[in-house]
């Protein structure tokens, strides 16, 4: 399969003058529009008539890039629109009002943006994008997927918004090249897969970077978690403890980090590693530092590792790394023990005794020779928390576990639940229903909790008593 390259001197509009010149019977029909929620998302055409391909290409072809280079989405917006009706004049097509602007800003799209994406990008209660080739495109909004009206015109479309994707970043996408991560001008996170590994055309995947910082006050409303785990959360961060949080893909983990974060004292400096910056941290003292990976001649990658390491170098008061994933994990213990107290990461797993195994399997890729009591002593001296956050089947997000990491009796790490969430059945809006089991038993932390003076609220918090 061959791609359509961009001319340089056609600028930012080749790639949408390349996808004008297939015939009307090359167009896939779109199917009926599906009602998302309780609102349809925007849906851009998909079956254009000849007509309107004619229309779109003239319009393209006098558009001045020099011109349009400068201006803003609504100035153009309005610009090409007047052209759409002069040239509709012209040639005696029949467009009303409502159309012309639709396919104004359709152009729009695909002059400066990522052609019919951006309605969706726009779309605040939308928070995962996934596109399996060019008539497939699916939203994940409220926990849940659906099956959006929006789609590509042809397979040649959506191929060029990718290029443009991955040109943003300075990087190549094609049969040579066939993945690419990237992240787009708000912060989102991008994976592109092309051809031949994507059987069905390339395939998008964008996870939305949050405008919205959260805090415990909007995740209780949302039913994440409740006042009371809110308050001993509120105090962990307080006593500095170090916290893993563990979880699936979108169950929530960034979510909860950013909301702890919210509780780290201003006068602190705090060094964050991520390998897609997404932490929304509020203190005025931040070092934010993310990876980097291999330029097209395979060099110059700096691994969060490396960026761990180096951040050891930094004065930090806490380290918190966006997820560990691989050989990190024994340099995040290392800042975990070596005065870097309250520091922070996430994981992928699915409970608190699965996250502890991982670390250890992740510390075993460094292949330093040590062994499994070695490093259970490490994990066990490092970390004080760790909190478990799920994506149940009703859409909502919620935290399930909290976990004191006791201490290590032979070769097991010994664990104790403070707060357990119990499903206990479901309610007539098709809401889970449960309650937080609590183990009110001294914590192995306790001295750090008498050492800056919150044992008693910790007490009471766990009693359920208002703090």
């Amino acid at each position: 399969m061959r791609y359509p390259q961009q001319d340089s001197h056609f600028g930012r509009l080749e790639p949408t003058l390349s996808l004008v010149d297939a015939s009307p019977t090359d167009q896939l029909e779109s199917p009926p529009p599906v009602q998302i929620s309780d609102r349809k998302l925007p849906a851009s055409p998909t079956a254009p008539s000849s007509a309107i391909i004619e229309l779109r290409m003239l319009c393209l072809t006098r558009l001045e890039p020099a011109l349009i280079a400068g201006m803003s989405s609504e100035r153009l917006t309005d610009d090409i629109e007047r052209l759409i009706s002069e040239i509709a004049t012209e040639r005696r097509v029949n467009l009303n009002a409502r159309e012309q602007r639709e396919l104004a800003e359709e152009l729009v799209n695909d002059i400066t943006g990522l052609g019919p994406l951006e309605p969706l990008l726009a779309d605040d209660t939308v928070n995962d994008i996934m596109v399996n080739g060019p008539q497939k495109i699916f939203v994940e909004r409220r926990g849940k997927v659906f099956l959006s009206s929006v789609r590509f015109r042809d397979v040649a479309h959506l191929i060029n918004v990718c290029q443009r994707i991955a040109a943003g970043i300075g990087r190549r996408i094609d049969e040579s090249s066939p993945m690419v991560d990237a992240r787009l001008k708000d912060g989102s996170r991008v994976n592109i897969v092309f051809p031949p590994l994507a059987l069905d055309g390339p395939y998008v995947s964008i996870r939305k970077f949050g405008k919205k910082v959260m805090d415990f006050e909007q995740l209780i409303a949302f039913g994440a978690l409740t006042p009371q785990v809110a308050r001993v959360l509120e105090l962990a961060s307080r006593a500095r403890l170090n916290i893993i949080i563990s979880g699936g893909t979108g169950s929530g983990k960034t979510t909860l980090m950013n909301a702890l974060s919210r509780l780290i004292d201003a006068g602190e400096r705090v060094v964050t590693v991520e390998d897609a910056a997404e932490l929304q941290l509020q203190q005025p003292h931040v070092v934010r530092m993310e990876t980097r990976p291999t330029s097209l001649e395979g060099r110059g990658e700096v691994t969060q590792r490396d960026l761990v390491r180096n951040a050891l170098r930094m004065r930090p008061d806490r380290i918190i790394i966006g997820e560990v994933r691989g050989s990190e994990a024994f340099d995040m213990l290392q800042a975990m023990n070596t005065g870097h107290d309250g520091s922070m990461s996430t994981i992928h797993a699915n409970n608190t005794r699965d996250a502890l195994s991982r670390i250890e399997n992740m510390v075993q890729m460094n292949s330093l020779g040590l062994s499994s009591q070695a490093i259970r002593s490490q994990i066990v001296s490092s970390v004080d928390l760790i909190i478990q956050v799920e994506r149940h089947r009703d859409g909502g997000r919620r935290l399930t576990q909290v976990t004191d990491v006791c201490g290590l009796e032979g070769d097991v790490i010994l664990m104790n639940d403070i707060f357990h969430f119990e499903l206990q059945g479901e309610g007539a809006d098709g809401r889970l229903l449960g309650e937080y089991r609590v183990s009110r038993l001294p914590p192995s932390f306790q001295k750090r909790l008498v050492y800056f003076g919150v044992d008693r609220a910790w007490a009471a918090a766990l009693a359920g008593e208002a703090g």
